[in-house]
Order: structure tokens, then C-alpha cells, then sequence
């Protein structure tokens, strides 16, 4: 019954009719996914997959090269990261392929629930799944002095980071999940400025990407006095 309720909501979204001419077109539990990119004249097609969420929600996954690891990005962080020379204007950047050629989004019925969240600001602090947002954030490595990104998505990833907050002596060799060194270059400075805040790529701390504590950012078992605090306040 629940699957036959969730295939409903989905078909709901978007007729066929609607979407019968854009290419690449998959349907998931609460989304729809296409075929989607953004043009540089300098460095040419960066190819992705889009998905558009029945709350208005959207995330792009890259594939522009094959050992790139971006996803859940925001249309705009997508743009910048293609290289496009022209940014901040996505909605006419960013295209999926529809009857051959490439079309804006803002041509297409894609935006539709995109546009209506904007119109009625409804839980723009929150991601797809009800979970609140959390920007990327950096910790600077106590041997080389570079400063390495930590995504903040799931609650093991912000566990890792709260411990290398705390840990005065972190380094490149303790991040977990991506194999850097000490030697391998900080990311540029204008990359830097992409902090993965649903409203803007650029944004330097605002309540829709900053979480002043929360369940998956908060550890009980931690003897830190942020997790103590936010521990006794949740049980009060």
C-alpha cells in the first residue's frame, strides 16, 4: 500500500504529456529525475542529473568528468562549478534536452514546485527529507596550514567534523573519506566561497545553512559542553 501511495504522489508531480519531449526522464520516490547541464564557452558541456522534488526542493549530481564527486548541489553552485562565464542567472543557464536541443529551465515545467516554495516560503530551511541544512564547513590542518572542506549531510559526516574541530592537532591524512595529503593543493579561493547553502553557492552564514544544534549535529555520548548543553535542553 505504501509504495502504491508513493508511486501516486509521484505520478502526481508532472503528466506525461508534460514531460514526454525532455530527455532522460526517471522517476523516483518523491522526485523526478533528468538529464541536465551548463555551458562554458571556455571549457564546454558539463553534463549532470537533476532532481526535482514534489516540495520544490532541487540537487544536481555532476557527471562532467568521471572522478568528479559533486552532488546534492543547488542548481547555482552547478553553474559556478561548470565554469559558466555568466553566472547567477541558472534558471536561464542550467538546460536539460528537450526534442534534441537545450532549453533553459526556466522554459520548462521543472521549476513549477520550485517556484511555488519561493512564493510561499515553506521550510526553505529544510532539505527534501525534513532534516535541517548544514553548510559545508573547513578545518585548517595543524601541519601545513591548509584548510579542507568537510560536508556536513549525514550525521557521520558531522560527527567527523566536530571531532576534527576539536582535535588541535588535526591533519590532511585524518580526513576519513577523501585521500588527501599534506601535499595536495587547497582549493582555490573563489571554490572556497561555495559553502552549499540552499539559497545562495556564496552565502557567509544565514538560517536556511547554519544550524545552531540539532540531532545529527549534537552527539549525546560526546563529553564536549555544546553536545551537553543541547543534550539537557532536548530533554527538557
Amino acid at each position: 500500500m505504501a509504495n502504491g501511495v508513493e508511486k501516486e504522489s509521484v505520478l502526481m508531480m508532472f503528466s506525461d504529456e508534460e514531460l514526454r519531449e525532455i530527455s532522460g526522464v526517471k522517476r523516483g520516490g518523491d522526485y523526478i529525475e533528468v538529464t541536465c547541464g551548463c555551458t562554458s564557452h571556455r571549457y564546454g558541456d558539463a553534463v549532470g542529473r537533476l532532481r526535482v522534488f514534489s516540495n520544490g526542493d532541487l540537487e544536481i549530481t555532476c557527471e562532467c568528468t568521471p572522478g568528479c564527486n559533486e552532488d546534492k548541489m543547488t542548481p547555482a553552485a552547478f553553474e559556478k562549478h561548470s565554469g559558466r562565464e555568466t553566472a547567477r542567472k541558472w534558471k536561464n543557464n542550467v538546460w536539460v534536452i528537450a526534442n534534441g536541443e537545450k532549453v533553459p529551465l526556466s522554459k520548462t515545467v521543472l521549476l513549477k514546485y520550485y517556484n511555488q516554495a519561493s512564493k510561499h516560503g515553506n521550510g526553505s530551511h529544510r532539505s527534501h527529507n525534513g532534516r535541517v541544512c548544514h553548510r559545508d564547513e573547513f578545518v585548517r590542518c595543524a601541519r601545513c596550514n591548509k584548510e579542507r572542506r568537510f560536508r556536513l549531510r549525514t550525521k557521520e559526516e558531522c560527527l567527523i567534523h566536530h571531532n576534527a574541530l576539536a582535535d588541535k592537532n588535526w591533519k590532511c591524512s585524518d580526513l576519513p573519506y577523501d585521500k588527501i595529503t599534506c601535499d595536495d593543493e587547497e582549493e582555490r579561493a573563489s571554490r572556497r566561497v561555495y559553502r552549499g547553502c540552499i539559497r545562495s553557492p556564496t552565502c557567509k552564514g544565514c538560517t536556511s545553512c547554519v544550524c545552531f544544534g540539532c540531532d545529527i549535529c549534537r552527539f549525546s555520548d560526546c563529553s564536549c559542553q555544546t553536545c551537553i548543553d543541547f543534550t539537557r535542553n532536548a530533554k527538557t
